[in-house]
């Protein structure tokens, strides 16, 4: 169990936090391994995701990832190679690029939100509604502490 550590002290938020979202990660991993998605790069799956959501801001898009705009374009470049995202000239603004998930993008955009409900599903079993509606709260204040 992760809730203490070796000394007997409450384990600190950030390493339950990381250890937590292995569970999303493991489920992830495995149900695209399943469909034979496995190749997808280090944050391409939630690259996938803000596509699947709507989200058509590239700026918004990279400051989600915490990564550089060069890497963010190297992010791309790798879905575009290997099928999950296409990349287009933008119509209104020819400097901007337009982004839209290809075959195995949607593909990949399933397999995550269906490993994902199934770690939400499994969670909601194990806690209580106020729990999970703590549990909810104390990270939309975490993320916007981060916003601020």
């Amino acid at each position: 169990m992760v809730s203490r550590s070796a000394a007997g002290d409450y384990v600190s938020i950030p390493e339950l936090m990381r250890a937590a979202s292995g569970s999303y990660r493991q489920a992830i991993g495995a149900q695209l391994a399943a469909g034979g998605l496995d190749d997808l790069p280090r944050n391409g799956g939630v690259l996938v995701a803000y596509l699947a959501n709507g989200e058509e801001s590239t700026e918004e898009m990279i400051r989600g990832l915490g990564v550089s705009k060069q890497a963010f374009s190297q992010l791309v470049d790798t879905l575009v190679l290997r099928g999950y995202v296409t990349r287009d000239v933008n119509t209104e603004d020819r400097r901007r690029m337009t982004l839209a998930l290809a075959g195995r993008g949607s593909a990949a955009a399933e397999a995550i939100s269906a490993a994902t409900k199934a770690v939400d599903e499994e969670l909601s079993r194990r806690l209580s509604a106020a729990e999970m509606a703590g549990l909810r709260r104390g990270l939309a204040v975490l993320a916007e502490m981060r916003e601020s």
